[in-house]
């Protein structure tokens, strides 16, 4: 075996967009990071819609670690500026309920548009994205090696030695394993948690295709029932029972030079074995072929690339942190696209992690106690997750019972996302890191919006839900039960008209932020006061 010399303060597995960013603010501050990965830029890879969380963390920790261009990828405008045309728009969350050989009816539909002040989101086209934030990192002093496979690690007292199939080798302080499903750390801890402990299944099926045409042109909808937004400018959802079809264009924009769409299906595999003997793309189309409406839609399609297929998708770990090393993000566990949220909770987990590990740089002291909120969060984020997925994909069966899941996201995910921007707001005033660093001190780490009342409701929802699953209540009876609980709510946003589910589509425009201000200003919680008694103009300054 060949030895390097070289010793590193950092060694990240994966250069995706989790562990360039990470690398970047490591190498920024000072700490010598190396990046290695098995594959190079640029390349195919998914989790390409972003949610209005995502927007604030990425400007959060532009700010807090001094690395504008993680900034750069929190709007539409900026990525259009300094990454590329390539990628799309994504002004709303867009769902739409589909039955069987049947057009879909207008009144069990959603939007969720994202706020004025904020600007749009990006769709991600993954490969220019990721090859931005790699040579990014490059340029704040990341070392790389791509093409590299991991065949070991040894930990040692006083460093991690990771060793590649060619027999080199290279020394760090500290490891991070951002690579994904196939983790390296992961097989060889045997920090796979077997079963896992995760309640929702699904499978996926998915390619980039060229010729999908936006979903307005095919919903036989009439102009009352039309959303504040064209579907086609964001993230559509097409559910169905135990199942959903993502339809992410990247040519949504008068500026775009890329025809590309994402389109991807989700199964769950109790309902929807894999059929041997047929392919990744017929299987694809026989689920098209169900709805009339996405079959109109997807008509003069075709794929781009290979279709990929999946086995159960859901995977989680024992353990997160360790002595002198982190499973991050997908390396650690997965759930599913729906809610696009993978780089939201990167964001989250890396503004957690890198202060405390540039501490512990510092310091020279890698004890595991020292990032047990590290091991929290992450959990944390992966439970919750599980458990509105789970929910929801239960929900798809009833349009009642999706209708309160929806609302409750929305107005968990409304109040959590103030909570970054608050802190972040607070630390620019300050001038110093208090606030951001007391994101940490939650009582429930990872639940969007982390309040006794919220957790209190989204916890009830989460047990109607199951409860349908197990044939304990019957769906129209678990949907008038929690719309019932969403209307008597004292939190649910009478501006946006989230406490009446007729409303289906929840627009938050600035007019209307305005009035939600004024109506928190008086509130009887704390929390609801102190997180959204802010005025438009004040966020936008924030920003």
């Amino acid at each position: 075996m060949r030895r390097d010399q070289e010793m590193y303060d950092v060694v990240i597995v994966g250069s995706g967009l989790s562990g360039t960013m990470l690398g970047s603010i490591l190498a920024k501050h000072g700490h010598r990071t190396l990046l290695i990965d098995g594959a190079q830029h640029p390349r195919f890879a998914v989790g390409e819609s972003t949610i209005g969380q995502t927007l604030f963390l990425l400007r959060l920790l532009a700010h807090r670690y001094g690395i504008p261009e993680i900034g750069h990828l929190g709007s539409f405008t900026d990525v259009q500026q300094h990454v590329g045309s390539a990628h799309g728009q994504k002004s709303n969350f867009g769902f739409v309920l589909h039955r069987d050989g049947e057009e879909p009816d207008p009144r069990e539909t959603n939007m969720f548009r994202l706020l004025d002040v904020t600007g749009n989101a990006a769709h991600f086209f993954r490969q220019d994205s990721d090859a931005y934030m790699f040579h990014v990192a490059l340029g704040y002093g990341c070392e790389a090696r791509q093409n590299y496979r991991v065949s070991k690690v040894d930990f040692e007292d006083d460093r991690v030695t990771v060793i590649g199939a060619d027999g080199s080798s290279c020394q760090a302080r500290y490891l991070i394993d951002a690579s994904g499903f196939r983790s390296p750390l992961a097989e060889q801890l045997g920090l796979r948690e077997e079963p896992s402990r995760l309640k929702h299944h699904a499978r996926s099926v998915f390619t980039h295709m060229i010729g999908v045409e936006p979903a307005d042109d095919h919903l036989r909808h009439a102009a009352a029932d039309q959303p504040p937004v064209p579907w086609h400018s964001g993230t559509l959802h097409h559910m169905f029972d135990r199942g959903w079809i993502w339809v992410i264009p990247f040519d949504n924009h008068p500026g775009a030079t890329n025809r590309l769409c994402s389109v991807g299906l989700q199964l769950d595999p109790r309902r929807y074995p894999e059929q041997p003997g047929l392919s990744a793309e017929d299987e694809f189309w026989e689920h098209v072929r169900r709805f009339p409406a996405v079959e109109r839609q997807l008509a003069r399609a075709r794929s781009a690339r290979e279709w990929v297929r999946t086995g159960r998708m859901q995977y989680s770990s024992t353990r997160t942190v360790g002595h002198r090393w982190c499973l991050m993000s997908h390396a650690a566990g997965f759930i599913d696209p729906l809610f696009s949220r993978g780089l939201s909770n990167t964001c989250e987990l890396i503004n957690t992690l890198a202060w405390r590990l540039m501490a512990a740089l510092r310091d020279d002291d890698f004890s595991q106690e020292r990032f047990t909120p590290v091991e929290r969060l992450e959990q944390g984020l992966l439970d919750y997750n599980d458990q509105l997925v789970n929910a929801s994909y239960i929900g798809f069966q009833n349009y009642d019972l999706w209708n309160a899941v929806f609302r409750i996201w929305v107005a968990g995910s409304a109040v959590g996302s103030k909570r970054f921007l608050n802190a972040l707001a607070a630390a620019k005033e300050a001038g110093d890191d208090g606030p951001l660093r007391a994101l940490d001190d939650s009582a429930y780490p990872g639940l969007w919006c982390p309040t006794d009342f919220s957790a209190e409701l989204f916890g009830e929802l989460v047990a109607q839900c199951e409860a349908v699953d197990a044939g304990r209540v019957p769906a129209q009876q678990a949907g008038d039960t929690m719309l019932g609980r969403v209307r008597e709510s004292d939190w649910m946003f009478p501006a946006l008209g989230l406490n009446r589910p007729g409303e289906r589509f929840i627009s938050p425009t600035a007019e209307n932020m305005q009035e939600v201000a004024g109506w928190a200003r008086n509130h009887p919680r704390p929390e609801i006061r102190e997180l959204l008694a802010v005025s438009p103009q004040q966020v936008q300054r924030t920003l």
